[in-house]
């Protein structure tokens, strides 16, 4: 597996810390509004898995195009989503990003390249591959990364997409979130290797596992494989190793049922806020600067969603596409 070098700046470094910050506090957030009554629909978090999200959209242009999962907040905001309308969606408001239609799972901001988040396990990959081909027939040099999980790589859907972006070197990378299970299921059971990344080998594109927990490592693996895809060299396999905290949806508790306390706990210490905190040697008074700032845009979009007003009933029909 491979971990950083610790090559980053501090700033860039201390850039990257402060949006997995902000995607943990979202998330948080998310989840309390949640079991408050006041998010509607299903709530998948990512709590433990914020370096993914940070170090890949760290590697991209705002002209970048990302594809995520049901478990997509991190991507969004890493991407650039504000934090007001993205709460505001998950709260059903008429101000949120998809006017209430998209919700928690089907988040989407295409005016930072974000094309959707997708609740159908693998939806997202030959979206990306149409995507890599619109940008290599207008002859421009965009990226599309997809976000997916350790049972999606097990899905038709992934090789069919790897297949053809290999086949017509398109510009996509696809990033492989391994948090060890698909919902119950663990990946060493459902998967026939122990690293996903070799399966690149099969359509002869580059492969590479990294520590998903280290943002500096992803963000490291992300900009080659970006970089890559940018020269027009085809497709790329990044997986990153990692654990989400919470359980699969808030019904499932953290551990217990098919994760013992002591696995739980052990990634526990790897945290990536913990970890980023250890790299960049940071006192509390530099904590607490980065946690205060956070809160006030935590705060200020509790305020603006709380305050917007639910959509009418007559506009429940605009917005359908054939």
């Amino acid at each position: 597996m491979v971990k950083s070098n610790s090559g980053l700046s501090r700033k860039r470094l201390g850039e990257m810390y402060r949006t997995m910050l902000r995607i943990r506090r979202f998330e948080e957030t998310a989840d309390d509004l949640y079991m408050a009554g006041k998010v509607v629909g299903g709530v998948h978090v990512s709590i433990g898995q914020e370096a993914c999200s940070a170090g890949v959209c760290a590697a991209l242009r705002e002209d970048d195009a990302v594809l995520t999962t049901h478990r997509g907040h991190g991507h969004s905001i890493a991407k650039g989503t504000r934090l007001p309308e993205m709460l505001a969606e998950l709260m059903g408001k008429v101000t949120g990003l998809c006017r209430s239609k998209g919700g928690s799972m089907h988040i989407a901001d295409v005016s930072k390249g974000h094309y959707g988040a997708h609740s159908i396990v693998g939806a997202n990959m030959p979206m990306a591959a149409g995507i890599g081909l619109a940008y290599q027939l207008e002859g421009k040099d965009r990226v599309a990364v997809v976000f997916f999980g350790d049972g999606a790589s097990n899905n038709g859907a992934f090789h069919e997409a790897m297949n053809l972006c290999a086949i017509w070197k398109l510009p996509v990378v696809f990033f492989c979130e391994n948090n060890q299970y698909a919902v119950s299921v663990p990946a060493e059971y459902s998967t026939s290797v122990d690293d996903i990344s070799v399966r690149s080998k099969g359509y002869d594109a580059p492969g590479l596992t990294v520590d998903g927990m280290d943002v500096a490592a992803v963000y490291e693996a992300s900009r080659e494989a970006v970089s890559h895809a940018r020269r027009g060299l085809g497709p790329s396999l990044v997986e990153a190793k990692t654990y989400r905290f919470f359980g699969h949806s808030r019904g499932d508790p953290h551990y217990g049922m098919y994760r013992t306390k002591e696995e739980w706990e052990g990634w526990k210490e790897r945290d990536p806020l913990i970890v980023c905190e250890k790299m960049l040697k940071m006192t509390a008074k530099q904590k607490k600067a980065h946690a205060d700032a956070v809160e006030a845009e935590i705060r200020e979009a509790i305020e603006f969603a709380e305050n917007s007003p639910e959509p009418e009933e007559s506009v429940a029909l605009e917005d359908i596409f054939a």
